[in-house]
């Protein structure tokens, strides 16, 4: 079965429940009381501080951002593998030179371009349309699987996928600011995000990566992969603009999205299937809800009702299985 998750919405770093395996005992646990509020509030913050940093602040370089949260986490992740058992898992991991341009190396692209396109997106659309679009990547993770016959279609799954196209199709309808490049730009974050966990399925099967481990090793990756883009898209005028918007919010941003990654690992494991899902879903739902609020985007009422057709079939999704 495809383990099927959003990442993270947004946020410059991996998704939390897009990873497979469950913490070692030695790690320290939080209960799901505890984990879950932490990471709604963290997920929701790095979304709500990216949309801050490109649209009020005017920062608008999301290559530049994407690079320097990757360049932050590589760092991060290596010192806490330092002075922490949170990345004893890469202690299992031997990453060879052939895996690396088979997997780790094609993957890594694939992140690269989900993360540069959605944080681009940001640009031209609200956080609350982003989210409903977002919703379609369990769609198009099904409809890629079918494609390379790594999955076979039944009539569950088309009843989802309809209801989840069908929802997400509503919600454009009714987006009263819609923006074709905007809309476009996060079609190819979605398509990218897609084929990334497909692929993450088939190349890394069985290998246990949990969300921390797995930034420990992407991250520095994509932060080159990014730093060769990065003067052919926006070039050298992100870093004239950085005491302008100031090193110290450039650097409390890349620290919220390291923090979500770290939150990830508790999260990991510490609730079911099903918990996880709502708990998703209503970070969705408040998110959407807090752009609203402090950027005043506006939703129609035909988006509410094609958001929770969409909703719906993606809960459907991860109760039942893709099967």
């Amino acid at each position: 079965m495809l383990n099927v998750e959003e990442k993270a919405d947004g946020e410059i770093l991996p998704s939390p429940v897009s990873a497979t395996i469950p913490r070692p005992a030695s790690k320290p646990k939080l209960t799901t009381t505890v984990i879950i509020p932490i990471w709604i509030v963290l997920s929701s913050s790095v979304i709500i501080y990216n949309n801050y940093l490109y649209n009020t602040l005017n920062f608008r370089y999301p290559v530049f951002t994407v690079t320097w949260h990757l360049t932050f986490a590589a760092i991060g992740t290596r010192i806490l593998q330092r002075t922490t058992n949170l990345l004893d898992g890469a202690k299992e991991i031997n990453i060879t030179k052939d895996m690396f341009l088979r997997s780790i190396l094609p993957i890594g692209i694939l992140f690269s371009a989900s993360l540069i396109s959605s944080n681009t997106a940001y640009l031209y659309l609200s956080v609350a349309y982003i989210q409903m679009l977002k919703a379609f990547v369990p769609v198009a993770i099904l409809i890629i699987s079918w494609t390379f016959r790594i999955q076979e279609p039944s009539k569950r799954l088309a009843v989802i996928v309809f209801m989840i196209s069908s929802g997400v199709a509503l919600a454009s309808h009714g987006e009263l600011h819609f923006n074709l490049f905007g809309f476009v730009t996060q079609a190819a974050a979605v398509v990218f995000e897609a084929s990334r966990l497909v692929m993450i399925q088939i190349l890394l099967h069985g290998l246990k990566m949990d969300p921390l481990v797995s930034l420990h090793y992407y991250a520095p990756v994509c932060a080159l992969i990014n730093l060769a883009v990065l003067p052919f898209t926006e070039g050298l005028a992100p870093f004239m603009e950085i005491m302008r918007v100031g090193p110290l919010i450039l650097l409390s941003n890349a620290f919220v999205a390291f923090l979500l990654n770290v939150a990830a690992v508790f999260l990991v494991g510490a609730g079911s299937g099903l918990v996880l899902t709502l708990a998703g879903v209503f970070k969705d739902i408040l998110l959407i809800t807090g752009s609203v609020l402090l950027f005043g985007s506006p939703i129609t009422p035909m988006q509410v009702f094609g958001y929770s057709i969409a909703l719906a079939g993606l809960v459907l999704y991860k109760t039942t299985g893709s099967k």
